[in-house]
């Protein structure tokens, strides 16, 4: 047998295998139903601003700075959760908020806050406040910077994924 020969029995199976898959792909994608997050709520850390002062300020604590780097993990978390379609402190196998906050370039103490619901950013702060663990990292003195983000859902654009992460 030739070389020729050899390497077209090889490839033949080969593009039989690679069409086939790429077929089962496209069949696979065209029945999906995943949705889509729209609407990302980047920026959104300044207007939050005033309500994170007066809620700090009701414990005689200074005022958190929004701080970029926190807020893009927020909106990763955010993000994820919204393609996923449901509220989660990882993201994926493996990753977790610590290493999320590290390939984020955050060092040292850090805190998220998670929400998903059909409410705007007063209310989430009013449900924050009221649940024991999201207003003790709200209220956190160590804490000096945040970032606040949402993703909306892509099947009902009422509903927002919410992430705040605290950090120093």
């Amino acid at each position: 047998m030739s070389i020729a020969e050899i390497e077209t029995r090889i490839s033949k199976p080969n593009r039989r295998v690679l069409l086939i898959g790429l077929a089962a792909m496209a069949g696979l994608a065209a029945c999906s139903t995943v949705s889509v997050p729209t609407g990302e709520g980047a920026g959104v850390s300044s207007s939050a601003t005033a309500t994170l002062a007066g809620v700090r300020a009701s414990a005689g604590l200074p005022a958190l700075v929004p701080d970029a780097q926190l807020e893009q993990a927020a909106l990763q978390q955010a993000g994820y959760m919204a393609s996923r379609e449901r509220m989660s402190h990882t993201t994926g196998w493996g990753k977790d908020f610590a290493s999320r906050m590290k390939d984020n370039g955050v060092h040292g103490a850090a805190a998220e806050n998670i929400a998903e619901g059909r409410f705007d950013q007063q209310k989430l702060f009013d449900i924050w406040m009221h649940s024991a663990g999201h207003r003790h990292n709200m209220l956190d003195p160590d804490f000096s910077r945040f970032g606040l983000a949402y993703v909306r859902d892509g099947r009902d654009s009422a509903v927002r994924y919410w992430s705040l992460v605290l950090g120093r």
